[in-house]
């Protein structure tokens, strides 16, 4: 339950004034009697509800439900003996903020059905003071219908957005912890064997300089070697970090595969209108991890790109007619094949392998498909 001092600016939707005239007009109804017994019950009565009312709200479990029997009974004899039922509309209220679905039904129908006997009630046996307030009774009869059904809808629609909020934020932080993941991968298979590879030939330079200075010298040369090159595809690392489009990403591809003397074929548009940034950059790291695959690995005499966008997803197929992967194992036979399965994950994408007279993988991610009436023209 909320706070009841919040009730007004956050949940009612209604001035604070127009409460206030429900808190003064019992006292009118109360003092038109003549009887101080009945003034005296009434006064009492109302002070008992407004009790109730404020411990109903900093209640818990099943006091909750107590304190508003409590109030359900005061609002009928209220009505019966001074024609007030207003207080039925607070309870309206009260009854919409119960977040508990069985403890909101419950107390919605009871509400309501002990509502409507009084009235009715009311009016067979032709009470004039409530005979004279009927328009405003059947008004508050209207809103003891649809307040607490809008009131409890309204607070279910603030919980979910404050879901939504909360998820938006486990999002954001899968999404950075994702990042230094992939952060990680890239830096150990940029890095890793190559700061190996320098640190073992600065051992044999060391050794060696003594003994045999030529050597010494090559194995120096070799690690300054290995240091540009390792600070180059660092610096590639980073360019690709900052996003990098498959359409460039293919430019490089075909360079490569015509290095290593292998066909390239592309078939498809590699300009991705309906791919988000991210989702391209991570086809492009796939697809670039496929293909180095195929050159280390297949023996392939030809590579095909096949670019297939439909309604709902893209689907991208690097083929070869190499040896293929042996094994059934393939996420643990290593060449990348696990990270690159992580990294379509992240963004609801996977793979399958197919291996029949060579190597197809087959990424698949979904597509944001535009109809052509949905396109403007700037």
């Amino acid at each position: 339950m909320q706070k009841w001092h919040h009730i007004f600016h956050k949940s009612t939707g209604l001035s604070p004034y127009v409460w206030v005239v429900f808190y003064i007009l019992p006292f009118y109804f109360i003092f038109r009697s003549s009887s101080p017994y009945q003034v005296v019950s009434g006064i009492l009565m109302i002070a008992v509800f407004f009790v109730c009312y404020v411990l109903s709200f900093v209640s818990k479990g099943w006091l909750v439900y107590f304190w508003t029997s409590v109030q359900i009974l005061v609002s009928i004899t209220m009505t019966l003996l001074f024609g007030y039922m207003y207080f039925a509309l607070f309870l309206a209220f009260f009854i919409g903020n119960i977040q508990n679905r069985v403890g909101f039904f419950t107390l919605y129908s009871i509400h309501l059905l002990t509502t409507i006997i009084t009235i009715n009630y009311e009016l067979l046996s032709r009470n004039p003071v409530f005979i004279s307030q009927l328009p405003f009774v059947l008004v508050s009869m209207i809103a003891v219908i649809l307040l607490p059904i809008s009131t409890y809808n309204r607070n279910n629609q603030g919980k979910l957005q404050d879901q939504l909020e909360d998820a938006n934020k486990r999002i954001s932080e899968l999404v950075k912890l994702e990042e230094r993941q992939r952060i990680s991968r890239d830096l150990h298979d940029t890095l890793g064997q190559k700061l190996s590879l320098i640190g073992l030939k600065s051992d044999l330079a060391g050794k060696l300089i003594d003994s045999n200075p030529t050597q010494a010298k090559a194995e120096i040369n070799d690690v300054r070697q290995t240091a540009r090159s390792a600070l180059k595809e660092v610096r590639e690392m980073i360019t690709r970090m900052r996003g990098i489009r498959l359409e460039d990403e293919l430019v490089h591809i075909q360079q490569f595969l015509a290095a290593a003397e292998i066909d390239y074929v592309l078939q498809g548009n590699p300009k991705l209108s309906n791919t988000s940034l991210i989702t391209e950059n991570v086809l492009s790291m796939c697809i670039k991890e496929a293909v180095t695959n195929v050159v280390k690995h297949s023996n392939a005499q030809s590579c095909a790109i096949i670019i297939e966008p439909t309604r709902t997803d893209l689907i991208i197929k690097v083929k070869d007619d190499g040896t293929g992967i042996p094994g059934n194992d393939l996420y643990f036979k290593g060449h990348g094949l696990q990270g690159m399965r992580e990294r379509l994950e992240f963004v609801n994408g996977c793979m399958d392998i197919v291996r029949d007279e060579g190597t197809t993988i087959v990424i698949k991610v979904p597509n944001a498909f535009k109809h052509p009436e949905q396109e403007v023209t700037v």
